[in-house]
């Protein structure tokens, strides 16, 4: 087999029994694994397969560098892209050596790519000002559009855990004489963290739920709970089906949403996405003098020590960093000065 031609034909020898796949549910059942890395590493380890005809213990160090760098480097993967190969192939020999399916474990000395350390880009608050002001707000598409983005901006959430949430994760505690929000959502890793949601941000989220055109929208699971952010049309699914699960809104779809408000608002392309939002988020804590544990807490950093950082800051405490440093707090939104009357205790 020639090991330097990454557009080559990959076999596949389905005789054998799947050790990826064995390794792979050992992986999500112990070891918390999102979705998305276990997609990553099935698909890079199946190539690999293909790649060394199925052989895995027949494999040396050099086959295994080899894949891993000059192969995937001219198929096209970057240094990180191929970061996450290493750790495929580390974690999957390791199984497989431990579990005495192989002699020995060829990748104990395989490396990692040296990457460079990119500085996060993040949105301006004068940017995130005006993608916050674009959506129309006499409409259900925009009240949960301008939901989600207050969303994105004021608590810093990721695209898939907003995307992920039901309406049982929204908690909502007593703080002083206002009643608050907090949501509770999982992220990488299926992590969970339970977030205190800025005043603007909640009052959006409870104008889009009271919408009454949301009332007329089946989005009800099987467990009783129901999609918290919808999508309008799915033009893959007939519409008598168009209800519960598959009513959900997908990244992509939020993806794409950000971006048609940013072409609008005129945001450059580079903060044009939900990350330079949780980065700008994170940059604005700082700012106000949020403490390191405070901003690992409210971001929900995958630090050793947050499941520590979760017991020891209060909810109350929380909410008071929350309300003194998010971005949302200074800016004009399409709830100002709904807000500002609120906060005068005219409607508490």
């Amino acid at each position: 087999m020639d090991l330097s031609a990454p557009d080559q034909e990959i076999k596949q020898n389905t005789a054998e029994p799947d050790l990826v796949d064995l390794f792979l549910t050992w992986k999500q059942e112990n070891e918390n694994c999102s979705t998305r890395t276990i997609s990553k590493y099935r698909g890079l380890l199946k190539q690999f397969g293909g790649y060394i005809d199925n052989d895995f213990g027949a494999a040396e160090l050099k086959t295994l560098e080899q894949f891993s760098g000059g192969w995937l480097h001219r198929a096209g993967y970057s240094a990180a892209s191929r970061k996450v190969a290493v750790a495929a192939l580390r974690g999957f020999y390791s199984f497989l050596a431990k579990r005495h399916l192989i002699d020995k474990n060829p990748a104990v000395e395989l490396v990692y790519p040296k990457i460079g350390r990119k500085l996060p880009r993040f949105m301006g608050l004068k940017s995130a000002e005006t993608l916050l002001l674009q959506p129309d707000l006499d409409s259900l598409s925009g009240l949960r559009d301008s939901a989600m983005l207050a969303l994105l901006i004021g608590c810093g959430f990721r695209v898939a855990g907003l995307c992920g949430l039901n309406e049982s994760q929204l908690i909502w505690y007593q703080y002083g004489e206002v009643e608050r929000l907090a949501i509770k959502t999982l992220e990488k890793g299926e992590r969970e963290r339970l977030v205190p949601v800025p005043l603007e941000a909640m009052l959006l989220v409870q104008a889009y739920l009271g919408h009454p055109d949301l009332k007329d929208i089946d989005r009800v699971l099987e467990n009783g709970d129901s999609v918290l952010f919808v999508n309008l049309r799915n033009r893959h699914v007939p519409e008598w089906e168009h209800r519960g699960e598959l009513r959900r809104l997908s990244c992509r779809a939020v993806d794409r949403m950000i971006k048609r408000y940013a072409i609008a608002a005129g945001v450059p392309e580079d903060q044009a996405h939900a990350h330079a939002m949780r980065h700008l988020f994170g940059t604005e804590l700082a700012e106000s003098d949020s403490s390191t544990l405070q901003i690992q807490a409210l971001m929900g950093h995958a630090d050793p020590k947050t499941s520590e950082i979760y017991t020891h800051i209060s909810m109350r405490k929380m909410t008071h960093v929350l309300d003194k440093g998010n971005p949302l707090s200074k800016m004009e939104t399409p709830v100002t000065a709904l807000l500002n009357e609120f906060k005068k205790g005219k409607l508490v």
